[in-house]
């Protein structure tokens, strides 16, 4: 899983069509059309590694919408590593996700709520899971971003390591969306936290921005609204990456 930092653009999902929300809230995102399009745009320019969020399985709690992430993978086929998330819920949900050929399923609320499916699903699938850790004020959220846990993103990150995660997905939904800028100490603090790969997301503005989430030790980072919205091209960004090791 990521041998050398990457640039992961994504795709989130809404009624079939690709949004991006501003802070994770309903009714704040703008519409970019079609999933099977936006991902093989990015194919085109270079990707390795697509993203793809059902954000109506986030906030519902079951996918809704698999048709349009079936479309994507049969379009991208296996030479693109796929991550996915929202709404995957158990062992089952996610084996018939891996064994379809998703690369990697995004647990959140399902992790939070039984660690041990964890667990369960790298036993059939080792390295595969991908936890969702999204914090808000310091602490960790799920359901779509709306329900607080309690929980410190570092410490959580250490417990699912332990259980067999193969990397931590960390988003600072504080400035998720908002296209202002990264904040680095809370990546930090979850990269130094464990031995796992830790994939950032959440604030990038510019490739400045990209290249100070590299410097935290993170070994991907999620981009999304300022890819769509122009602030950069991802042939840009990897070609700073590349300049930056």
């Amino acid at each position: 899983m990521f041998p050398e930092f990457e640039v992961v653009p994504a795709v989130d999902m809404q009624d079939g069509q690709v949004v991006q929300l501003v802070g994770g809230e309903r009714g704040t995102g703008k519409t970019y059309g079609d999933p099977v399009e936006a991902a093989q745009r990015w194919v085109d320019a270079g990707a390795r590694t697509l993203h793809l969020v059902d954000l109506d399985g986030a906030f519902e709690g079951e996918r809704q919408n698999a048709d349009a992430i079936d479309a994507v993978l049969d379009a991208v086929g296996a030479d693109v590593d796929v991550q996915l998330g929202g709404g995957i819920r158990t062992v089952e949900d996610a084996v018939s996700l891996l064994d379809r050929g998703v690369d990697r399923v995004i647990l959140g609320t399902a992790a939070i709520e039984n660690p041990d499916i964890v667990e369960a699903i790298s036993a059939e699938h080792p390295g595969s899971v991908l936890v969702s850790l999204d914090a808000k004020d310091g602490e960790v959220v799920v359901a779509g971003w709306t329900e607080g846990t309690g929980l410190d993103p570092a410490r959580a990150a250490q417990r699912y390591a332990e259980l067999g995660a193969g990397g931590i997905l960390f988003t600072d939904v504080d400035v998720e969306g908002q296209l202002e800028g990264v904040r680095t100490e809370p990546v930090r603090n979850v990269v130094e936290a464990v031995d796992i790969p830790v994939v950032a997301s959440g604030g990038v503005a510019t490739i400045d921005d990209v290249l100070e989430l590299a410097d935290t030790g993170a070994a991907a980072v999620v981009v999304g609204s300022a890819l769509y919205q122009g602030a950069f091209t991802l042939e840009a960004a990897a070609d700073a990456v590349e300049e930056h090791r």
